[in-house]
């Protein structure tokens, strides 16, 4: 069976950083982020970075999660319910050479790894963690940090496609997922009205069915989907919602769906920070694979 690998020419190195770790965190945000992205001195006109200050981390840094701290807080997912559903993770470069052996031996059974930001950054680590994942036996999909102040969402579909977030058919392979939420870079919504962030979104969801014959997931969180998108609701019937919440409870969802297929809930969890729980057992993130 097919095993997509990613190039490795990477135009803008990304720093590498133990952002998640096992260690227990401080209950406040600011200074949370602030170890993760030291202040720099940048011109006063800068746009807010994800700690609040002036400061933008480098691009290509982005990671699933990024601004849910600073913008819905941190609480946490109690240790008996976080059984109740199948247990995920996701990384980034942030992460380096993943202990797979370790995550599979805790309970972790599928995983999303980031392969591409924009059109211009691909995750130098892609290939150790995306088919690392695959060969301790989790079911794997990539995902893509979205910016739609730097491309259409049709040029960054293709980019993401072209470059590890394919699909294949052999029932370990997860669709491709959109990560679309706060900016780290700047402005919150990319400079873009409601309207024009869902006709972004929709042109990056038909480019990569297109391409893939597969409806990609979405990952956001609902408070940057009510302010950026104005909390549209046409996205509901066909595609997969991964919501972002780090608490006890998935809470409120952005309108158009019922129920989430997969819940970050916590950024603070065992060997690598990001952890997720899917909305069904073993079985049904079988079934998203085969679709």
């Amino acid at each position: 069976m097919p095993v997509q690998r990613s190039g490795t020419t990477v135009p803008h190195p990304e720093p590498k950083r133990s952002r998640r770790s096992h260690r227990p965190r401080s209950t406040a945000a600011g200074a949370l982020l602030a170890v993760l992205f030291p202040a720099t001195a940048l011109p006063a006109a800068a746009a807010p970075g994800p700690t609040g200050g002036t400061e933008p981390p480098p691009r290509g840094s982005a990671y699933l999660g990024m601004g849910v701290v600073r913008h819905d807080g941190q609480g946490g997912l109690p240790v008996p319910v976080r059984a109740a559903q199948t247990e995920g993770v996701d990384v980034s470069s942030h992460q380096g050479n993943v202990d797979w052996s370790g995550l599979r031996t805790s309970g972790v059974r599928w995983a999303y790894v980031k392969a591409t930001e924009g059109t211009y950054y691909k995750n130098p680590y892609f290939a150790q963690q995306y088919n690392g994942s695959y060969d301790i036996g989790m079911v794997r999909g990539a995902y893509h940090f979205a910016t739609p102040d730097t491309a259409s969402g049709a040029a960054q579909a293709d980019y993401f496609v072209n470059n590890g977030g394919g699909w294949s058919g052999d029932g370990r392979t997860l669709p491709g997922a959109l990560d679309i939420e706060w900016n780290p870079y700047g402005a919150a919504c990319y400079g873009r009205t409601a309207s024009g962030m869902v006709t972004w979104i929709r042109d990056f969801l038909a480019r990569y069915k297109a391409r893939t014959g597969r409806d990609a997931v979405i990952y956001t969180s609902t408070s940057w989907w009510k302010q950026c998108t104005g909390n549209y609701s046409g996205f509901g019937a066909n595609t997969p919602l991964w919501i972002a919440r780090y608490n006890t409870t998935p809470g409120e969802l952005p309108a158009g769906w019922d129920f989430q297929t997969m819940w970050q809930y916590t950024s603070s969890g065992p060997i690598v920070g990001d952890h997720n729980k899917f909305n069904g057992a073993y079985d049904r993130v079988v079934a998203l694979a085969n679709g």
